[in-house]
């Protein structure tokens, strides 16, 4: 085991090395300067087709199970998770202040990989034998770049269905227990147990049920956490001034070494900005496509407009209210790093409330993950195996929750890191290849409606 430990570590060290963040910032902007900067020049039309997306019109009712803003919710449950509570505390840990300004950077360019990667997940999607629409990298792979690229689908949908088990079930469930019982003393077996039965009743609905779940809860739990930290910031408001200048002046001169923080140089803003940037975003992953071909749609553009607000909300919005907590508080050159670090943060801020609301804030993040890639998981293996897969999948989904809110993770979450990495490699090679047809379906429809319009 300890040798496996060791290869599986040497491989994370190359796949998230220098090689990943350039291809995944490379590619971002080239699509970003491809589509003539439309994802950062269009957000307000975005955010108007997301609420026109609440609900469907009668001609693209049979187009998929889900309505758009469903679908981008379901995207959300998945991305906005722990990443954005214990990411960005470790990225201000481990590379200083100046890695926000770079999670911002790989947003900026993110907006425009996740516009790419739904409009091609609703343009090669297909029905499949239960009539559901499927799609995501390994079939825009498959349907795009034709049969001789077929295995790089394969690969992507291999690396997607084994890391899901860890990144979006075993971990999450372990993160929760590990909150609640330090937090309100809830043992390990009763939260494993509870995350069970819960992902059970929504799970075994399939894509509709999680659907209305994600549509339901996804926005309460973020306008709630988004409330919660602006109040924290409004106490905390004459330090704000002074930590957005650290951050741009820390991003490109590094973090001189302070209390318990061990100091930063610029390539390690960069690095784990980057890096967790792309780990609470998962803009260039390939998992978010998966979720939006199931949109009720048939105008590939207009999904991706709505697609990329994800990557805007979970990074620019929710990852700098946490970013900025930590930073005001002054409390990021203690020692402590991740959750404790952020629940630190709120506490100080909010004493006797705020290590609690950080606790539980944490825990619906973790299972709303749970419930968004459990469709990337599945939709995997049935690319894989077929619609004999899912049923299959779904139990072992669920009953995978207790045994990691139980078990000791740091082999499955540095297997799950690395094959997170992997799934990225194949995707980011098919997006470069086929942004020709997101250029071309992009200007078509641009052109539509400025004639619409005109």
């Amino acid at each position: 085991m300890e040798l496996l430990t060791e290869i599986i570590s040497a491989i994370n060290g190359v796949v998230w090395g220098p090689m990943m963040l350039v291809l995944i910032l490379g590619v971002g902007l080239f699509l970003q300067l491809g589509l003539r900067l439309m994802p950062i020049l269009k957000l307000g039309a975005g955010f108007k087709m997301m609420w026109e997306g609440r609900s469907t019109s009668d001609s693209d009712r049979n187009a998929g199970e889900i309505s758009p803003f469903q679908a981008l919710m379901t995207a959300l449950s998945a991305t906005v998770g722990t990443g954005n509570i214990a990411g960005v505390a470790t990225a201000v840990f481990l590379g200083g202040p100046g890695a926000l300004f770079w999670m911002w950077c790989t947003a900026l360019v993110g907006m425009a990989t996740k516009y790419s990667e739904a409009v091609l997940a609703v343009q090669f999607r297909e029905v499949d034998e239960n009539g559901n629409h499927v799609g995501g990298p390994m079939y825009y792979i498959k349907n795009g770049l034709g049969s001789k690229w077929a295995w790089m689908g394969t690969l992507f949908a291999i690396f997607a269905t084994v890391a899901g088990f860890g990144i979006g079930n075993t971990v999450q469930s372990n993160s929760v227990a590990d909150v609640l019982e330090a937090s309100f003393g809830l043992p390990d077996w009763v939260t494993g147990v509870a995350l069970m039965i819960l992902t059970g009743a929504v799970l075994l609905g399939g894509i509709k049920r999680i659907g209305r779940v994600a549509g339901s809860l996804v926005p309460l739990m973020a306008a709630a956490y988004l409330i919660i930290g602006l109040i924290v910031l409004g106490i905390n408001a004459d330090a704000i001034p002074a930590a957005l200048a650290t951050i741009f002046q820390d991003a490109f001169t590094g973090t001189a070494a302070q209390g318990g923080f061990a100091g930063a140089a610029v390539w390690a803003a960069i690095r784990f900005g980057v890096a967790r940037g792309v780990f609470s975003n998962e803009a260039g992953l390939g998992s978010a496509p998966i979720a939006h071909a199931a949109a009720q749609t048939n105008d590939p553009v207009r999904q991706g407009m709505v697609a990329m607000l994800g990557t805007f909300i979970d990074t620019i919005v929710t990852c700098s209210i946490t970013g900025l907590v930590i930073i005001t508080s002054g409390l990021w050159t203690g020692g402590e790093s991740g959750a404790a670090l952020t629940s630190a943060a709120f506490e100080q801020a909010l004493p006797g409330w705020g290590d609690s609301l950080v606790a539980i804030s944490l825990a619906i993040f973790a299972f709303t993950t749970i419930l968004g890639w459990s469709v990337y998981g599945e939709r995997s293996a049935e690319y894989l195996f077929g619609v004999k897969a899912i049923l299959p999948f779904r139990l072992l989904w669920i009953l995978a929750l207790p045994v990691g809110a139980l078990a000791g993770l740091d082999f499955i979450w540095l297997l799950a890191d690395t094959l997170n990495a992997l799934m990225a490699i194949p995707n980011l090679v098919a997006l470069a290849l086929l942004s020709p047809v997101v250029f071309r379906l992009t200007r078509t429809a641009m052109a539509k409606r400025d004639a619409q319009t005109a």
